[in-house]
């Protein structure tokens, strides 16, 4: 990747950094607030208090319910999977930070009683605005036969300027030293937006014939090649030039941040616009809670509240790297192009020979459209067809390939399978 000056020292740029110290501001107003009416709702739902049966009661606390949950404070989630179901019995899961670097680790998942033979699964949490653990599903259903690493990107504005910088040569990087560290012979499975520097680690392995270069690679909903079914997030990084981001969508870390000064896509931004993709969506989800408060159906309410939970808590990612992966993936399509370049050197599809690749899409997928991820079976024109499948997932929108029943019962076998069929030892 060629070298640019990312840095918003614009006016401009300046001046839209200052939203994110509006942004602070209006959060711990919020959070205040979200305290307050949590109060109010116990009170209200307090049986010693006759005040939560009659009249406006319910409804009210209700209502305060569902602004507290929408406004309170958020931090990193944990993963919190204590078993798995395996073979018919419940298995205590281990987990564990196995490896920690300024911009992200790695950690690990091994269930108790797995065979220690068990095929070794690395899999690539995007870096997107979101946490490793929205793959929460994903990584509890792979963990019943595998042995999981994931990784755990940082939040950008927790990481202090002198840890430097970080683009996408570095997530390559990354993800290189990621394989290197778990060792021969492990699986790769990349969720939507690594896609793209998980393919490009695999080719720059296999060019250097690293014995670390992954067995098999599943990408799952990945932008490898966005002229194919253009979704709305296609548009929009088409639609302006790369300095319309820059100057608009980058921010500045305020000072109450260990991360202070550094230039950043705001976690609640990318929030925001993926909200307004599907507001009506969220807009039902929370007024379907506000319902079930009411008639007393806190099952239903807290399957809702737990969604949420995960949905909306956000972290930052460095500008360099977005404005990077905006420019190559989305803007000139390097990869397919065969302009993708990392460190100054060409990054060759053909060096991947012996690297499995399995493509998954979703047929409703409003954010990778179909085809997109499949391009990368024709990209490694030296890969033996025996090694290349396509499995496309019937009436599956985009978090559906990774997370929910129709994953653990239709996609994940056919991922275990692959893994299966192309682990060293089979």
């Amino acid at each position: 990747m060629e070298s640019r000056p990312y840095g918003g020292s614009s006016a401009r740029s300046e001046g839209f950094g200052l939203l994110y110290d509006a942004y602070e501001m209006q959060r711990q107003m919020l959070a205040g607030a979200s305290n307050w009416a949590t109060v109010g709702a116990r009170m209200l739902n307090n049986p010693a208090l006759p005040i939560g049966y009659f009249g406006m009661g319910p409804v009210v606390a209700s209502a305060l319910e569902v602004f507290a949950h929408l406004y309170e404070e958020r931090g990193k989630p944990a993963f919190g999977i204590e078993s798995v179901q395996a073979h018919g019995k419940r298995h205590k899961l281990h987990e564990a930070v196995a490896l920690v670097k300024p911009f992200g680790g790695l950690r690990h998942f091994r269930r108790a009683g797995l065979p220690k033979d068990a095929p070794k699964l690395l899999i690539v949490a995007p870096m997107s605005g979101h946490y490793a653990t929205l793959l929460r599903g994903t990584v509890a259903r792979m963990a019943e036969n595998h042995e999981v690493w994931i990784t755990d990107w940082a939040d950008a504005k927790m990481v202090p300027l002198s840890e430097g910088t970080f683009d996408l040569d570095d997530y390559i990087d990354y993800l290189i030293e990621f394989l290197r560290f778990i060792g021969e012979g492990t699986h790769v499975l990349a969720v939507c937006q690594p896609s793209v520097p998980a393919y490009a680690a695999a080719a720059i392995m296999g060019a250097e014939n690293d014995p670390c270069r992954p067995a098999t690679l599943t990408l799952m909903g990945g932008p490898v090649d966005t002229r194919a079914s253009p979704t709305g997030v296609n548009d929009i990084a088409l639609a302006r030039p790369l300095a319309w981001f820059e100057s608009h969508v980058v921010a500045t870390v305020p000072l109450n941040y260990p991360g202070a000064g550094r230039k950043v896509y705001p976690g609640f931004l990318q929030l925001a616009g993926f909200i307004s993709m599907n507001l009506e969506t969220h807009m039902l989800s929370h007024y379907e809670m506000f319902k079930h408060l009411t008639l007393g159906d806190t099952e239903s309410a807290a399957a809702t509240k737990t969604f949420y939970d995960e949905y909306l808590s956000v972290s930052d990612m460095t500008a360099e790297f977005y404005l990077e992966t905006i420019e190559q993936v989305f803007q000139k399509h390097a990869l397919p192009k065969g302009e993708f370049i990392h460190r100054g050197k060409p990054v060759d599809p053909g060096a991947i020979r012996d690297t499995a690749l399995l493509a998954i899409e979703g047929e409703r997928d409003d954010i990778s459209g179909i085809g997109q991820t499949r391009a990368a079976l024709n990209l490694a024109g030296k890969l033996p067809r025996a090694k290349k499948k396509y499995f496309l997932a019937r009436d599956v929108g985009h978090y559906g390939i990774f997370n929910g029943s129709k994953w653990r019962a239709q996609i994940a076998p056919v991922v275990e399978e692959w893994i299966g069929a192309h682990s060293p030892r089979a």
